[in-house]
């Protein structure tokens, strides 16, 4: 910790934190740096509580129960502690974030500090936007629902599964992904209750620029307009995807067969059932109903 995060030179903007970590992110390290953000925070000023998650949903669980004088949320992990708290969390109470995950989607978007030290300096300044939440489903999303490509690499990383997901994971799922690619999906996408013509080989309804860690899909989204961005991927073949891929990567999206437009509703049908993935994890299979909620939470910023 740096003498700088250690001396408090102001009056905080909060009065006490609850810190939210996922002791297995960040290959471990997330234990260690949420007790120096702790601590950070207590010599600031703020009182501060350390819980570290035990299962899946301990984290909604936990903010849900929020105590009154409790006027700020730390997330210490990934994408998936993200989700899981602002599925608890009530909107007015501001979320900052520590991202250890192995996409950290948003907070690459946003440029969020990823050591104790930033974080501390990002809460001193007190900095927020707003941010939109849909429901995937049913489930709440924040960053991104894929049906197709992404879906079916998720459930692929979702099979083999035994232990922490790295970026390694996600490469191994790629290829066995493409290796197994068989007939492309044949989606049907209706925005806002009318039907977009055409089918499409891959569909992604994003709340965000960056997408999976390295591709650029919507150059400029808003995280707070109340509307998520739909990408219509015209083909699905395996060469297809690989350009969009590398046209992502390039940032030449939304161009060629892929175009894209705003929506608050969305559904997806297919006639065979296809995955989808939802902020990073296995959603299931077609139909998807995504709609903007209009709840709109305050994330703590650079």
């Amino acid at each position: 910790m740096t003498r700088e995060a250690q001396s408090p030179k102001h009056t905080p903007h909060f009065r006490r934190a609850l810190i939210v970590a996922n002791p297995i992110a960040g290959r471990g390290r997330a234990r260690r740096m949420a007790g120096e953000l702790a601590a950070g925070l207590r010599a600031d000023g703020i009182e501060t509580e350390l819980h570290f998650t035990a299962a899946r949903g301990d984290a909604t669980r936990r903010v849900g129960a929020l105590e009154p004088e409790t006027d700020l949320v730390v997330a210490v992990g990934g994408d998936g502690t993200v989700a899981e708290i602002l599925a608890g969390l009530r909107p007015e109470i501001p979320l900052a974030v520590l991202p250890l995950g192995t996409a950290n989607v948003m907070s690459r978007d946003l440029r969020i500090p990823r050591r104790p030290a930033g974080t501390i300096r990002m809460i001193r300044g007190g900095r927020t936007t707003g941010l939109d939440t849909a429901r995937v489903n049913g489930r709440l999303s924040f960053l991104v629902t894929g049906v197709g490509f992404d879906g079916r690499i998720v459930r692929s990383i979702d099979i083999a599964r035994s232990g922490p997901v790295t970026k390694w994971t996600y490469v191994r799922a790629v290829w066995r992904t493409l290796r197994a690619w068989g007939r492309p999906p044949r989606l049907r996408v209706f925005v806002d209750g009318e039907r977009i013509p055409g089918e499409y080989g891959w569909v992604i309804v994003s709340n965000t620029i960056g997408y999976g860690g390295f591709m650029q899909i919507a150059p400029d989204r808003v995280l707070d307009d109340g509307l998520f961005e739909v990408s219509l991927f015209e083909r699905g073949t395996r060469l297809a995807l690989i350009g969009y891929a590398l046209r992502g990567i390039f940032r030449r999206l939304p161009g060629g067969s892929c175009r894209m437009v705003p929506a608050r509703r969305v559904r997806i049908e297919s006639d065979e059932p296809e995955h989808y993935q939802v902020d990073g994890d296995y959603g299931g299979e077609t139909p998807v109903e995504i709609e903007v909620t209009g709840v709109r939470h305050r994330l703590l910023i650079p």
